[in-house]
């Protein structure tokens, strides 16, 4: 399914289920909040997002702890949860990681953390995605948006 099948998705359980969604982004600039913000309806369930690119930036606004390497599970959990207050949002996702060409914090280009929180429960999943910075772009978006919508599915189907 395409990142835009994916957002659209998303619209359809965020206006169904009444869930306010926001997204932190380092690793991918905005391409997430981009695409939410493109899905039908998306003014009315899309609360917005933080790019947050500079590391200060996850410490000062998301709430990462001081010092914590930001291209962790540790990292992006606290950029979900510390989104989700900031936005009062039900649902977020956050992503950080090396996109490449080089390595970052010690981490080969590809590695991507990303983290999701639907009312309350965080899911996280470590990826080592393949290619050129673009190819890893593109590959983080897909999963992300596939992630923030599987764990939405299954919040609704638990209610």
């Amino acid at each position: 399914m395409s990142p835009a099948d994916t957002a659209a998705q998303i619209s359809e359980l965020a206006t169904q289920h009444d869930f306010t969604v926001a997204v932190a982004e380092s690793l991918t600039g905005g391409k997430i909040n981009s695409r939410l913000s493109a899905a039908p309806g998306s003014s009315e369930w899309f609360a917005g997002g933080v790019v947050c690119y500079e590391t200060r930036i996850k410490y000062e606004v998301l709430g990462v702890p001081e010092g914590t390497p930001v291209i962790t599970e540790a990292a992006v959990s606290a950029m979900a949860t510390g989104l989700a207050d900031l936005m009062t949002a039900d649902a977020t996702v956050a992503v950080s990681g090396a996109g490449g060409p080089g390595s970052q914090e010690g981490n080969p280009p590809g590695t991507t953390w990303i983290a999701v929180l639907v009312r309350g429960t965080i899911h996280t999943e470590l990826h080592h995605f393949p290619g050129e910075p673009e190819d890893i772009l593109a590959q983080t978006e897909e999963r992300a948006l596939e992630l923030l919508h599987t764990t939405m599915v299954k919040t609704c189907s638990s209610d």
